[in-house]
């Protein structure tokens, strides 16, 4: 099983904010199966091999070659993993799901193209389909035969899914809905076959359809004008009186908003992935092109500001991946753990659910993150990096559409605290007995708590203080604001990004530390200084959003005696960052990728 290595100590989503988290409990790349590595090989040999030779054919959109590719990947069984074996899917654990999704992101355009496919063009049919729809669709859809696709945003109605205008009337004779209207940035849906489709029956119910390419009444637009992922189909889609036949209403009249937003959660965790893959990539890139590229008599790799970029880039790198793996790993241990005799796919969709906070902090912290990567390695490549014969030029342009993809960084952003507050209100999370446990403690001055020991001694404590931290600024904001927080946008995105970094900075310290109880201290000395180096940041990230929060929210002495705990919280050693990020970049020009690999 994919979570053997991990520990049956199963935790709620969010939980890691307040409940303490030991090595075992978390999964790690290093605790992949050989079954599972050789899904990524697999994949990544069908990326190098089948897409990027053909590269600039794909950028002009020719031949319709992206569907052949796609129907090549379906062929060796890469467009199943989500579908399960009694439908002609792969039927792929959580984890496995993940190595495949990071290992098809070397060509951006073929990554949101699969995932347009068997991610969220799929996953409706999967889990809200019924038998009837899954037997026709499914098969098909697991080898390419059909290719899917989804669609939900309409001009007027983007973030805000719920203000769609395509409406659906069921006909007089009962037999068929008849949808009027038109969505917009549709993946896939210049070649796709099977349209997953939102739109209000009678202008009131928010539903979903299951819509085949040659209804009447149904036209795809021309491609469109876009910025990045120009490889991958992107158009509008127009229904005038296209009539879809009742049967293929998707889950329950009225319910489509359960479809969407469950389908966007698990979008958003694979889209997390998909920008880890990407990422190593152009990390690859970066340091061949640092030992080619010659300035001043000297190599670009022996000048410590573009060695300094490779560590950081590296760093961020190898947190959103233990993030994101930590959170495969919770999912499908959660899985495994479910009731025999029910429902698989419902039960998966239960814990995707239950799991729906780490997976937007997967989409923003990670899509981040490959921004952060792509705009370093242009400036490495300097004036190269500018020009469109060099892969990072393309990757650049490629990276920006990840932070308004499965519902943009601001939405998510606001969707994690409200997400952390409902489950606080309704005591599923003690936060809230946490928060006045944390006062009780501020009142009674510093405590005699036992410090820290250990290698990591000071990561320990820096953690322990971020999540005090947040209990901290979240507290005191929402006993100002109380319901009315949500309106705060400014103050929940604070909030929200100290949130985030506590699951980075506990990801890495515990996968360090895993790695160091099964391998030494010696033979990971350097994941060692990528996680003081990163958590080294993160507590400093930490203590600016929380300052900016308290400030927001308070005024006069409370607002000088909440910043005078806010300063105890954040004191920690001094750490020579340079030194740390000198030794990551040594690991990664001698290897010339992602010196974590598997690790």
């Amino acid at each position: 099983m994919a979570t053997s290595t991990v520990s049956q100590n199963l935790l709620r989503g969010g939980s890691f904010l307040i409940t303490p988290c030991t090595p075992d409990d978390v999964f790690t790349p290093a605790d992949l199966t050989d079954d599972q590595r050789l899904i990524g090989q697999t994949a990544e040999e069908f990326v190098t091999k089948e897409v990027m030779p053909v590269v600039p054919e794909l950028e002009l959109h020719k031949d319709n070659l992206m569907a052949d590719i796609l129907k090549k990947a379906g062929e060796i069984g890469i467009l199943g993993g989500a579908i399960p074996e009694a439908y002609g899917g792969a039927g792929l654990d959580k984890v496995s799901a993940t190595v495949l999704a990071e290992k098809v992101s070397g060509y951006g355009s073929f990554a949101v193209s699969h995932g347009g496919h068997a991610g969220i063009g799929t996953i409706p049919i999967v889990y809200f389909g019924t038998e009837e729809q899954k037997k026709k669709y499914l098969p098909k859809i697991a080898t390419g035969e059909l290719l899917s696709c989804y669609c939900l945003s309409e001009p007027q109605a983007g973030s805000d899914a719920l203000a769609a205008r395509t409406r659906a009337v069921l006909s007089p004779d009962g037999k068929n809905y008849i949808l009027n209207g038109q969505k917009m940035w549709i993946t896939n849906g210049g070649f796709a076959d099977v349209f997953i489709v939102f739109a209000k029956i009678d202008g009131e119910k928010f539903s979903c359809f299951i819509v085949e390419k040659g209804y009447p009444g149904f036209t795809v637009g021309a491609e469109e004008k876009k910025m990045g992922i120009k490889g991958s189909s992107t158009v509008p889609i127009f229904f005038e009186n296209c009539p879809v036949p009742k049967e293929n209403l998707l889950h329950e009249a009225g319910r489509g908003h359960i479809v969407a937003f469950n389908t966007l959660n698990v979008g958003r965790f694979s889209l997390g992935a998909h920008c880890v893959g990407g990422a190593k990539k152009i990390l690859e890139a970066s340091s061949k092109y640092s030992k080619e590229r010659t300035a001043f008599g000297k190599q670009l790799r022996e000048f410590g500001l573009i060695r300094g970029k490779l560590a950081e880039i590296a760093i961020r790198i190898f947190a959103v991946e233990s993030m994101i793996y930590r959170s495969a790993g919770m999912v499908e241990q959660a899985v495994a753990a479910q009731e025999s005799g029910k429902d698989k796919t419902q039960q998966a969709m239960q814990v995707l659910e239950e799991y729906a906070i780490e997976s937007s902090i997967s989409k923003v912290y990670g899509s981040e993150m490959l921004d952060f990567c792509v705009d370093e390695a242009v400036q490495i490549f300097g004036g190269y990096g500018f020009h469109e014969d060099y892969p990072v030029a393309r990757a650049y342009r490629d990276s920006r559409i990840n932070r308004i993809f499965e519902g943009t960084n601001e939405i998510n952003r606001m969707l994690i605290i409200q997400m952390l507050m409902r489950r606080a209100m309704s005591g599923t999370l003690p936060i809230i007995q946490a928060a006045m446990k944390l006062a009780d403690e501020v009142l009674a001055g510093p405590s005699m708590e036992e410090a820290p020991a250990g290698a990591f001694a000071e990561e320990e404590r820096a953690l322990a203080q971020a999540k005090k931290t947040f209990l901290l600024a979240a507290g005191t904001a929402v006993q100002k604001f109380r319901e009315k927080l949500s309106e705060e946008q400014e103050i929940v995105a604070s909030l929200s990004n100290v949130v985030m970094e506590i699951y980075g900075m506990e990801s890495v310290l515990r996968r360090t530390q895993k790695a160091a109880a099964a391998r030494g201290e010696a033979a990971t000395s350097v994941m060692a200084d990528a996680t003081r180096a990163f958590i080294y940041g993160a507590s400093d990230r930490v203590e600016k959003e929380a300052r900016t929060a308290l400030v927001a929210t308070l005024e006069g002495d409370m607002l000088r005696t909440q910043l005078a705990v806010l300063k105890r919280f954040s004191k920690h050693e001094p750490v020579d960052i340079i030194a740390l990020r000198r030794r990551v970049s040594d690991a990664v020009l001698a290897q010339d990728r992602y010196p974590f690999e598997g690790r």
